[in-house]
């Protein structure tokens, strides 16, 4: 997709409130899931338990059915060495793992997405670091983010906050570049791409009325990856653990809105020293 600005869905303040019900619902349901993930239960089990808290609270998943082939479910369930897009099913979490879960809903036409990488009970000190980076990559991201400046001041912040931080075991983390976050509104996937790397300054202006989905991917090492054969699910190419961290945003005149996050985004905005634009 070009980095012009055809396409980019600019929204009212009362179409952005109802992408907050959505992003609320979305944020809601991701809290239960991490509550729910431990050791014993299936990817398929975690499914049930979305679908029903998103259906429960009057939205509609945004995953199941969508594309083609149609996404059989309500999340995706990536675990361990997939990165995303995992087919929620008879997987058993075990001790040790980790899971990306990624969550979307639809309120009144309306969308919210994200995602969260959780520990199935204890991992390994180089995993729990690769969770600590990508999660921290999404704030930076989402505080880099200005009315007037540009999609890939976000961008650059994600890689530059990645890059910032040692590597457990010496090496360095993967970005990945084939997928990226996009703009979300009407649909769930809307122009603009939202890449994890690059430099700033460069595509669409950022203004009011704009939502994005930011959601860097990072990996313990190749940024590699391969499609499996159920068309869905991307794995590392050389196995590396992945983590997959992912919030939907808009700014305000005051600053920025974190539409899925139930705060509003207010606390980490505050930490990186960002105003905090929700209400």
């Amino acid at each position: 997709m070009g980095w012009g600005d055809r396409g980019v869905q600019i929204k009212t303040p009362e179409q952005i409130d109802v992408m907050r019900k959505a992003g609320l619902v979305v944020g809601r349901t991701l809290q239960l899931l991490r509550e729910s993930v431990r050791p014993g239960i299936t990817t398929g089990e975690l499914d049930a338990i979305a679908e029903d808290s998103i259906r429960s609270a009057g939205a509609t998943p945004s995953f199941k059915g969508y594309s083609h082939p149609p996404f059989p479910a309500s999340i995706c369930a990536s675990v361990n060495d997939e990165v995303v897009h995992g087919i929620p099913g008879e997987r058993v979490l075990a001790e040790g793992d980790i899971i990306s879960i990624d969550c979307g809903a639809i309120v009144d036409g309306w969308h919210g997405d994200a995602a969260t990488t959780v520990a199935v009970g204890e991992v390994p000190h180089d995993v729990r670091e690769l969770m600590r980076v990508t999660e921290e990559a999404l704030w930076h991201g989402i505080a880099a983010a200005r009315l007037g400046g540009r999609v890939t001041d976000i961008s650059h912040a994600v890689e530059s906050h990645v890059r910032s931080q040692p590597h457990p075991t010496g090496g360095s983390y993967g970005i990945l570049e084939e997928y990226v976050g996009h703009g979300i509104g009407s649909e769930m996937h809307q122009p603009p791409n939202v890449p994890n790397y690059g430099r700033p300054g460069r595509g669409p202006k950022l203004v009011r009325g704009l939502a994005l989905a930011v959601e860097p991917m990072i990996t313990l090492a190749s940024n590699e990856t391969t499609l499996l054969p159920d068309e869905w699910t991307v794995g590392t190419v050389d196995g590396s653990w992945a983590a997959h961290f992912e919030h939907t945003f808009t700014l305000t005149p005051e600053g920025a809105w974190v539409l899925t996050a139930l705060d509003g985004g207010e606390e980490r905005l505050q930490q990186l020293g960002v105003p905090f634009g929700g209400h």
